[in-house]
Formats: structure tokens, C-alpha cells, sequence
């Protein structure tokens, strides 16, 4: 093969290990939502498939010329059958290993190896194999020749993180983006059989490339993606909300994680536990007012303002959801209609309240943009909490949703310990059923400058659902203030606080 034929060979395998990466992730997160430890159990998993198939091609590349192009072909063919394979692994592995009580990393870390460690090893190894061949060619420039494979892996790398970041999901989506990949490593695994000049190789590759295309065609199901669209953030799906008391309602799924549940004819009925003790909460501070200005750190489906926009028709609810795909859904999908009353903003919302001038603009302020343990750590910090409290009336509040584990929740006390710096009453309000089962709870911090004056309260549509202020020293355990940290800017580490919520289920 020609020297244009290698550098492009270099270039595109490096871009197809990126582009895997960037896939990996959206792959995962309907499974295991997007956090840090998917991230890292990602990346590290793709970085030790490379080292090791970077060894083992070096090991390779010592063969004389004639033979490396047979390797070349393939390990380039297989790649492409082992990359086919990913979504069929993930959907027989992902059940058997993301269940209750399941460790997480440990899980994740497992799963992670099944789908991404053998396409990144093969893909590795071709590097150093096609490099050789390359400073074979050219004995008297090999710095040079080694510099520009060097240049041309990187520039690769950099084009598939882009690709695959900005232009492959949006727009083909994961599965797309997976089958781009193995194409991508087919045809150079062909055009490796054809320098070869050797049969028997030809024979191997395409034999592979037959079983990997009829695989992607046969194997339909597995590639179709569970999302009802892929948008530059989350993988967002609606499904049927099964109860038999509801006359017809849906569930908007950001990437694993329910975040809203509508009924099509009555927008007041709030199947969520904790969505309807905001309600209440806010009720029995501002009772009947009909003016209410309020603030939304996240839409989702839009339950709430929903709900708002027929119980407080005459104030005004801004809705700062970073997701105009979200939106979108929940106009379609969720029975969500846009109301006078209502404005969203499309930003993230620090960005959008910080331009906002440092007065009293807000009677409440709800914050409920978390997606388990995938906490956006710029929306838990006390500068944000200070951003929040500059921009509430007196009578304000501020309601902020936390899910953590039911015994010592290490992040839910960080959080009050960080906004009782800056709020005079930091209040932990939770649904009594839930206290009783489970590892993890959902939690409601309420903050303002006077407590609620009341400590339990009743739903006044589900009969069994009652809420109580839970004492501190009752679900702090062991842990004392000092063993939490205040959350900053500079310091959040609520990855490390929320690892005993870690476990799949309950």
C-alpha cells in the first residue's frame, strides 16, 4: 500500500477508537445514566484496550512486510465484526448485570469491558503494525515518518471526537454512529487483503465482513435504538404510566431516569411523591395567590408548571431547560401545552439566572435538574446557592430536589450544611412511605428565611401519601457536620458523596 493509503489507514483507525468513545457513552446511558464513573470506566477501558493492542501490534509489526498486510487485513475485518457486535452484547449483558442491589462501578466497569475492550484492542494494534511499514518504506526519513504517523493518529483522534460529538449522534444517532464505525474499519480491512495479494487472508476478511453485515442485518432489533430521540444531551423516551386509577398518563425517561409523569385530561393530579409536596409546600407558604413568580431549574416534562399554569394562571413561570429536544417531547408527547403564563428559556440555568440583576424577582425557585447520581456539581455549590438567595423575595423559597441513601445521606447533609450558610431555615422533608423501603429516597430540601410552620402534611389526592420535616440527627447516623464538606466551586465532590447510592434498584 501506498504512503497516502498508510497515513489514511492511521487517521482513520485513530478517528474510529474516538468515535467509539464518544458512542460508548450515549450507548450506556439508558442503562446507567451519565456520570463521572461512566465516563471513567469508558475511557479507561478504551485506554487499556489500546495499550495492550499497541503491544501486541508492535509484537506484530516485527513479521516481514507481506505477512503484516495479512495481519493488517485481519485485524481490521475483525474490528469491524467485534465493533458489529457491541449492541448485541449490550442487550443480553445489560439485564443480567444491572440488577437490584447490583454494585455499580462494579457493574458498570464489567459491562463496560463486555462491549468496548476487544474492538479497542484490535483497533490498536493496527497503529504500530502500519507505522512500520511506513518507516519500512522510507529508511532514511524514519523521524520524520514517525513525526507525521504521530500527527496524522492525533488529528484522527481529535476528527472523531468531533464527528462523533457534534455531526454522528445528532444526526445518525448511536446506532448510526456504530455502524459507521465498523464500515469505516470493513473497508480498510479490504483494502489491507487487497495489498496482501493473498487469498487465503481474502478469504478470512471477507468471511468476517459476510458474517458482521448479515449480523447488522439479521440482528435489526439490536441496533434499533430505545430512544425515542437522541438529542445533543439525552437519550429521551416516553412510556405508558401503568396505574389503574389513571385515565391515561406517560412517563418522560431522560437516558435511565423518570423525570415527569403527566395525565393527558387532568394536569392536577401529580403522580410523583415528591412533585406534589412542592406543590403543597408552596401552597400553604403562598396559599391562593394568583400572581406567583416562579423559577425552574430544569422542565423535564413539565409537570409542575403544568400544574401551575391552572392553579396560579395570572404569575409568571420561567422554566430554564438546557434541552430544547426535552421541550419539544414534552409538547408532543407529554399533553404539555405552552401557556401565557409560562416562559422557557433554552440555557443552562446558572448561565441564565446570572443574568438576571441581583433583586427580588422570584417567589420560588425550584431546583430539579439532577438525574440520580449525575448531579451537575455548578448547580450545588454555595455561589450558585448565593446566585439563588440574591434573587428571591423575602417570603421566597427555595425547593431543591436530592436523591440519596436512606442511611447516612452524605450528599443530602452537604447540601443543607452548604445552604444553611446562606439560608436561615434549611428544612428535609420526605414521603413516610418511602422511609420505611428501600436503600435510596428522594428528598426535599426546602430553604428560605422562615420554616414552614407546619411539620407533616397529607396529600389531598392520594389518601396513603404523607410527608413529615425529618430531623436531622435522625437520618444523619453516624456522620456529624464536620464529616461533610461545603460545597463550592472550587470543591464539590458530590461523585464521592453519592457512592453509597451506587446500586441499581432499591
Amino acid at each position: 500500500m501506498n504512503k497516502a493509503g498508510l497515513a489514511a489507514a492511521v487517521f482513520l483507525s485513530s478517528a474510529s477508537v474516538m468515535v467509539l468513545e464518544i458512542a460508548a457513552a450515549r450507548l450506556l446511558a439508558p442503562y446507567v445514566g451519565m456520570s463521572i464513573y461512566t465516563w471513567t470506566c469508558i475511557i479507561a477501558t478504551i485506554l487499556a484496550g489500546m495499550s495492550l493492542g499497541h503491544w501486541f501490534g508492535g509484537h506484530l509489526s516485527e513479521a516481514e512486510s507481506t505477512r503484516v498486510n495479512r495481519y493488517l487485513a485481519i485485524l481490521f475485518g475483525a474490528a469491524s465484526f467485534s465493533v458489529i457486535l457491541v449492541p448485541f452484547v449490550l442487550r443480553i449483558a445489560a439485564p443480567k448485570l444491572l440488577v437490584d442491589g447490583a454494585p455499580f462501578l462494579a457493574s458498570i466497569s464489567v459491562l463496560t469491558a463486555l462491549l468496548f475492550f476487544l474492538p479497542s484492542i484490535l483497533i490498536a494494534c493496527v497503529t504500530p503494525m502500519i507505522t512500520k511499514i511506513a518507516i519500512d518504506a522510507e529508511p532514511n526519513a524514519r523521524g520524520r515518518t514517525l513525526g507525521r504517523m504521530y500527527a496524522l493518529g492525533a488529528l484522527g483522534s481529535i476528527l472523531g471526537t468531533i464527528a462523533a460529538g457534534f455531526v454522528f449522534i445528532s444526526w445518525i444517532g448511536t446506532a448510526g454512529t456504530i455502524q459507521s464505525v465498523a464500515t469505516a474499519l470493513a473497508l480498510m480491512g479490504v483494502a489491507f487483503a487487497g495489498a496482501a495479494r493473498h487469498k487465503p487472508t481474502t478469504g478470512i476478511v471477507l468471511a468476517l465482513l459476510i458474517v458482521a453485515a448479515m449480523s447488522a442485518v439479521l440482528g435489526r432489533a439490536a441496533f434499533a435504538s430505545v430512544c425515542l430521540e437522541e438529542s445533543r444531551y439525552y437519550c429521551i423516551r416516553i412510556v405508558d404510566f401503568a396505574d389503574p386509577d389513571a385515565d391515561e398518563a406517560r412517563v418522560m425517561v431522560l437516558d435511565h431516569m423518570g423525570h415527569g409523569i403527566n395525565e393527558r385530561y387532568d394536569p392536577t393530579i401529580l403522580h410523583s411523591s415528591y412533585v406534589e409536596l412542592t406543590h403543597e409546600i408552596v401552597k400553604q407558604r403562598f396559599g391562593q395567590t394568583p400572581n406567583l413568580h416562579s423559577f425552574f431549574i430544569g422542565g423535564g416534562a413539565f409537570t409542575l408548571p403544568r400544574r401551575w399554569a391552572h392553579h396560579f394562571p395570572n404569575g409568571r413561570h420561567t422554566i430554564s431547560e438546557i434541552d430544547p429536544a426535552v421541550t419539544q417531547a414534552a409538547i408532543e408527547f407529554m399533553w404539555f401545552q405552552p401557556h401565557p403564563s409560562i416562559e422557557i428559556i433554552h440555557r443552562d440555568a446558572r448561565q441564565f439566572l446570572q443574568t438576571k440583576p441581583r433583586e427580588p424577582l422570584f417567589d420560588v425557585i425550584i431546583g430539579d435538574a439532577f438525574h440520580d447520581i449525575s448531579v451537575p456539581a455548578h448547580l450545588v455549590t454555595a455561589e450558585f446557592a448565593g446566585e439563588v438567595a440574591a434573587r428571591l423575595t423575602k417570603t421566597g423559597v427555595y425547593i431543591l430536589t436530592i436523591i440519596d441513601n436512606r442511611h447516612e445521606p452524605a450528599f443530602l447533609l452537604a447540601q443543607v450544611r452548604t445552604l444553611s450558610k446562606l439560608f436561615p431555615a434549611v428544612e428535609v422533608w420526605s414521603d413516610v412511605s418511602q422511609t420505611l423501603s428501600g436503600e435510596r429516597l428522594t428528598y426535599l430540601l426546602v430553604a428560605s428565611r422562615a420554616p414552614t410552620s407546619i411539620s407533616k402534611m397529607t396529600s389531598s389526592h392520594f389518601s396513603n401519601r404523607v410527608w413529615i420535616r425529618q430531623n436531622l440527627n435522625d437520618i444523619a447516623g453516624r456522620l456529624s457536620p464536620n464529616d461533610v464538606p461545603i460545597l463550592t466551586d472550587d470543591f464539590a465532590p458530590v461523585d464521592r458523596l453519592l457512592r453509597d447510592v451506587s446500586v441499581f434498584g432499591n
